[in-house]
């Protein structure tokens, strides 16, 4: 998938780079970003928008889907996050995909205690190869039995074919895992049959020898699956880079070796748009001390090199979407922007979360 970019218009999303409110006053003090600052001043446009959670997604996937043509805009939700088919046209499964309705399953580790139970953040699982054949060769068999095709994409990243649950509202890992999970569970008139499912597949899981061995080697028990991101045998209209994200949905998306700055600012061409998602571990598990260190290395190799191709006239537009779990700043600079001397520098804007 070629990813173009000469005098032409150039969108970088950055999940999680708008800082908590709580937190965000110390984390701006902490950071020295003159590129980002610079972009942050002297803009065209910047907008702060409030995101509506009931789409069960986070800002930055349901933009992600956007971008590919596959949903409507952010800020309009209505279909979540439809990725499943663009998912695993990266993983191969071509045909497959054109075919039916189909739903990323994934497998999950979730935390139980008295009050509710947590889905834990699926990149911490760390589940290779071997293992999650394993566990898919024990949980296919039931699938098929009731009519749902299950396919192995990746390790941790499997396909349910459920054309009867096309109406079913669920919501993605990284929008769960840090809240009460029962509020995020699949929502719609199919729910009793994916709950009966999930529990069937964590019957054949329980103190299964692939489990055992795990938790002897210090991992997690992987004792559920998470259903999420439907949708209907569509393509992709659009083309988005995927730079790191960890997750192994996000890497499958990416049908290119990860990309730089520099190398897509040397591909002359048509408009391009990345997501870079460094910044999602970290903000996820509360690590305010790496994000710290990951927004620093966003400010060298991806904003000034951007802000110095816009200077040049490399670049004739420039769109920065930052966002977090309750909304998206847009930010929007053309070369002219930059001559406003009057703006000082600051990232102060990124405190505008109202």
């Amino acid at each position: 998938m070629p990813y173009n970019l000469g005098m032409s218009e150039f969108s970088l999303a950055i999940p999680f780079a708008l800082p908590p409110p709580e937190l965000a006053n110390d984390l701006i003090r902490a950071l020295k970003m003159p590129a980002l600052e610079t972009l942050l001043v002297r803009h065209t446009a910047l907008n702060y928008k409030v995101f509506d959670n009931d789409s069960r997604v986070l800002p930055h996937e349901a933009w992600l889907a956007h971008a590919l043509g596959l949903a409507s805009a952010p800020d309009q939700p209505d279909t979540g996050a439809p990725l499943a088919t663009a998912v695993m046209r990266g993983c191969g499964l071509h045909a497959e995909a054109a075919e039916g309705h189909w739903f990323m399953l994934q497998p999950a580790h979730v935390q139980i205690s008295r009050t509710h139970m947590l889905l834990s953040d699926l990149r911490g699982v760390q589940l290779n190869e071997a293992d999650s054949r394993g566990l898919y060769d024990l949980a296919r068999p039931y699938c098929e039995e009731i009519g749902k095709p299950l396919l192995h994409g990746a390790p941790g990243l499997w396909f349910l074919r459920a054309d009867d649950w096309a109406g079913l509202r669920t919501a993605s890992p990284d929008a769960t895992s840090t809240q009460s999970m029962s509020d995020w569970l699949p929502e719609g008139d199919h729910a009793r049959d994916f709950r009966k499912l999930q529990n069937e597949i964590q019957m054949l899981w329980h103190e299964h020898p692939i489990n055992q061995a795990r938790q002897a080697r210090g991992l997690q028990a992987i004792n559920s699956c998470w259903l999420w991101g439907g949708a209907g045998p569509t393509t992709p209209s659009g083309s988005v880079a995927i730079a790191a994200g960890g997750a192994p949905w996000l890497a499958a998306l990416s049908a290119a070796p990860q990309p730089s700055a520099e190398q897509l600012l040397g591909q002359p061409g048509g408009p391009a748009s990345v997501l870079l998602g460094d910044l999602i571990a970290s903000a996820q598990v509360g690590d305010w001390a790496d994000w710290l260190a990951r927004m620093q290395r966003i400010e060298q190799e991806w904003l000034a090199p951007l802000l110095a191709a816009l200077k040049a006239g490399r670049v004739s537009r420039l769109n920065l979407v930052l966002s977090h779990r309750n909304g998206w700043t847009t930010v929007s600079g053309a070369a002219m922007a930059l001559r406003k001397f009057w703006r000082k520098p600051a990232l102060t804007p990124l405190l505008k979360q109202s």
